[in-house]
């Protein structure tokens, strides 16, 4: 398959040649790595510009670590204020690969350039997330945050919703690279910023819907967040759900609705999963729990929603000789959807897409399907 790429920000941010200088601010702060802004569409909806950059936030107050590495490109008005996106596409990073020489993959392990591409794919009006692990382990990325009963590997012995940890990680990451980028964003405009969230004129404040993407190993914080939401019972749902808007905060009631400020929010949230060339050397890169998946069909009639589940794949994964698990994991995911999907009155959507069919397993294919994939 050809390539779908479309690189739309390099090519159109303002000074192309060259970043702008750094105001002082930002010399002392843990949480900024690099920054830029780009007009994706000088003539498209509010001509909006785009605040494209690099993170280090924690979990932990004060700034503790460890760091998670958040690459993010969102949307501006042209006050700089951040503008409610009509969805946040969140994508979960996989092992490090480095020193290959080959620059397909050097260029889409790069952070940022999967944010640009994500919005190339998604359209304007959405914001692009991309986390990293906080913990590598030499190259193994290590989700134990989001993943509890995670080795020293960030190989999965479990996915258990207790406590609900990965949707919970994903809402203070969320949360702080938001209150982040406001005050980069704050200190390096001369004029004041008249409001801290911009919503497009002609709508109403709606919360964005959410897309989880997972890549390699990161397809591992999908399957836990898959079972939290399979396990989001009624009354654990309302208590949620309750904490998204406390009334004395009108500051998060606007965060609230660039992105969620609850795991009940987080998990209501999430139209679509995908799985990105999921993979591991041990059993546990797709979720074959049949009663999480059928929890999630009682969730989707119960709440009259609907979620799409689309398995992205390439023979470098499902067609390894020395890992046959992966593929059958894959097989095992799909009927169960398939078969809860025939009770549930469309609600719940299933896709397979098979990239490289034609081709020998190798490691650029595996990165390069973050380019390839089809996730309309």
């Amino acid at each position: 398959m050809g390539n779908m790429a479309c690189r739309i920000f390099c090519k159109m941010r303002k000074n192309p040649g060259s970043l702008p200088a750094l105001p002082s601010c930002f010399s002392n702060s843990p949480a900024f790595i690099t920054a830029r802004y780009a007009h994706p569409s000088p003539s498209g909806l509010l001509s909006m510009d785009r605040w494209t950059g690099v993170l280090k936030v924690s979990l932990g107050p004060n700034h503790r670590g460890p760091f998670f590495k958040v690459a993010a490109s969102l949307l501006l008005s042209h006050s700089k204020a951040l503008i409610v996106p009509s969805v946040n596409a969140i994508f979960f990073n996989g092992d490090r690969v480095e020193g290959t020489g080959d620059p397909v993959i050097e260029r889409l392990s790069d952070s940022r350039n999967i944010a640009e591409l994500l919005v190339s794919k998604l359209g304007s009006s959405a914001n692009a997330w991309v986390v990293d692990a906080s913990t590598f382990n030499g190259p193994f990325a290590v989700y134990k945050e989001f993943i509890p009963s995670v080795n020293s590997r960030g190989e999965p012995k479990r996915y258990d919703p207790n406590g609900f940890p990965a949707s919970s990680s994903v809402v203070t990451i969320l949360s702080k690279c938001v209150e982040e980028v406001k005050s980069l964003i704050s200190c390096s405009v001369t004029k004041q910023i008249p409001t801290d969230v911009h919503f497009p004129a002609s709508t109403s404040p709606t919360r964005p819907k959410t897309i989880i993407l997972g890549f390699s190993k990161g397809g591992t914080v999908v399957n836990q967040l898959v079972t939290e939401l399979a396990y989001l019972n009624t009354e654990p749902a309302r208590d949620l759900m309750s904490s998204e808007k406390p009334s004395s905060r009108l500051s998060q009631e606007m965060q609230d609705c660039l992105c969620p400020v609850s795991e009940g929010g987080l998990l209501f949230s999430i139209s679509e999963f995908h799985y990105v060339d999921a993979g591991l050397n041990c059993a546990g890169a797709y979720l074959t729990d049949r009663t999480a998946i059928r929890k999630i069909v009682e969730h989707l009639l119960l709440y009259d929603a609907s979620i799409s589940f689309t398995l992205h794949g390439t023979p470098r994964q499902w067609c390894d000789r020395h890992r046959p698990w992966i593929c059958k994991e894959k097989d095992i995911l799909r009927r169960l959807l398939e078969d809860e999907a025939r009770r549930c009155e469309g609600k719940l959507k299933v896709t397979e897409r098979f990239y490289f069919i034609n081709s020998p397993p190798n490691l650029q294919m595996h990165f390069e399907i973050i380019e390839t994939m089809d996730i309309s």
